[in-house]
């Protein structure tokens, strides 16, 4: 059997990558990348070689059964996304639990995952905290707002900057003007920042102030 690799990339700073990752990546016989433009600059700054493959979310079933079998016939293979963790939010989990079902070695390298960091700065309690990563876009979405504002424990958000003020006006709506809230945008890179207050004053913040960058949203609970 060959075994596949999970290996975390840098979500902006390069030097966030580890060296365990950077040898991983030279030493596998293929990357599966989640876009090989992205991950084909990565992999020529650490002067990597390593075949590359795409493998997103629009071709991840169509490749299951042919990654399997390459796995079964003893290559080595690494998958990484555009930046963090692979799996999280990002394609990775059909993969790794199709490895689980046929007896193929996985392992996941630690490393970077945007969340954590927003998480740790917020401010707001972190011993206990629910990710939710992207909101359904539409069927769903206010039944699952319905539900999380009741929860007691810290919340944790992705989103896009076009639908930031959507997503936060929507935010005063079912969790309340006050309820306390951290939003971190560009995290690792050089405009990285984070906007602390009640639900109301960032979403005025980000009204006055056109968002821009990946965003995380960490929600304080409900009291």
């Amino acid at each position: 059997m060959g075994k596949l690799y999970l290996v975390p990339t840098p979500i902006g700073n390069l030097e966030d990558i580890t060296l365990r990752a950077i040898r991983v990546l030279k030493d596998v016989d293929l990357i599966l990348a989640e876009d090989t433009r992205t991950s084909g600059k990565l992999l020529k700054h650490f002067d990597i070689d390593t075949p590359l493959q795409s493998h997103h979310m629009h071709n991840e079933h169509r490749q299951l059964d042919g990654l399997i079998q390459k796995l079964k016939g003893e290559l080595e293979i690494a998958l990484i996304s555009d930046a963090g963790t692979p799996a999280i939010s990002d394609p990775g989990f059909l993969l790794t639990r199709a490895c689980v079902e046929n007896g193929i070695q996985v392992e996941c390298l630690p490393g970077a995952t945007a969340f954590v960091p927003a998480l740790v700065n917020s401010g707001l309690p972190n011993d206990r905290f629910v990710f939710e990563g992207f909101l359904p876009l539409k069927k769903g979405r206010q039944t699952r707002l319905q539900q999380l504002a009741e929860e007691t424990r810290t919340l944790v958000f992705y989103e896009s900057p076009h639908k930031l003020v959507k997503t936060l006006t929507q935010f005063v709506e079912y969790f309340g003007e006050d309820r306390p809230v951290s939003v971190s945008r560009e995290l690792t890179k050089l405009y990285e920042e984070t906007i602390r207050g009640t639900m109301v004053e960032v979403l005025v913040h980000f009204t006055q102030n056109t968002p821009k960058g990946e965003f995380v949203i960490v929600v304080g609970g409900k009291k």
